[in-house]
């Protein structure tokens, strides 16, 4: 394997009775790029992303994260590995501040322990007193400082999508796999979350794989591109020449990439 290799899919398969969502998928994903994954409805797009972020066990294949397999893996055994996953729709904590959205977000808080807050109080203020300095750091980063107390279910599309990336941002994330960030997003938002995530990959090295509907926003962010149809990869390569390949053409029915 590659070095330079984050996310290794082996011939992924997942059946549900007797519908194959996932025929045999393959593919890698580099360190430090931004994949797209794309491919019209039912394509099995999600439902890989499922079998890789631990949501779903495939019914056979591999996974791997770094050379390491982690098939099967449950999710919160994955975000210890710093493999994340936002979704379609937003998963934000409604009844949370932005900014505690992004604290609650943080591995490795001492005072989840009933125990450590009695004999080692100290610690616990100390590592609340971090989280809660890397939460300002990262509304900061992204534009929301100015919402920072504002319920998370109070805020728009795109600013909901812009609290999924930040809560990424409070882990040193390896892989962050991005569930269609264009999903009810207005324009001008939808700007912010491109080039939120383009910074995020050019100034701290985030690996990003994406599944999205919106081809400008796919063609603007990634370098390399898979389209799946059917449960199966039909083809993959640059933007551009996927755009022309007429496999992928008719896949969409008419024309939606051409």
């Amino acid at each position: 394997m590659s070095a330079t290799e984050v996310l290794r899919v082996e011939n992924l398969v997942k059946h549900y009775g007797g519908v194959q969502a996932v025929r045999g998928v393959s593919f890698t994903v580099p360190e430090a790029s931004i994949t797209g994954l794309i491919g019209p409805n039912g394509a099995g797009k999600t439902t890989t992303f499922n079998c890789i972020a631990g949501a779903e066990r495939p019914t056979d294949g591999k996974v791997y994260l770094y050379g390491d397999e982690i098939t099967g893996m449950p999710t919160h055994k994955l975000y210890d590995l710093a493999l994340l996953r936002t979704f379609q729709l937003s998963q934000e904590y409604r009844k949370l501040t932005a900014l505690e959205n992004l604290m609650v977000a943080a591995p490795e808080q001492a005072g989840e322990s009933i125990f450590a807050n009695w004999l080692a109080a100290a610690k616990v203020r100390a590592r609340e007193a971090e989280v809660l300095d890397r939460a300002r750091d990262t509304l900061e980063f992204l534009g929301l400082t100015h919402v920072a107390m504002e319920l998370a279910g109070n805020l728009s599309g795109g600013q909901k999508k812009l609290l999924e990336l930040g809560r990424t941002m409070m882990t040193d994330a390896k892989l962050v796999l991005l569930d269609e960030p264009g999903a009810g997003v207005n324009p001008t938002l939808m700007l912010k979350v491109i080039e939120m995530i383009r910074r995020l990959n050019d100034e701290r090295g985030y690996t990003f794989c994406i599944i999205e509907h919106d081809m400008d926003l796919v063609a603007d962010l990634c370098q390399h591109v898979i389209v799946l149809a059917e449960g199966q990869i039909l083809t993959e390569g640059k933007m551009a020449e996927v755009r022309e390949n007429q496999q992928v053409i008719d896949a969409y029915f008419g024309g939606e990439l051409a």
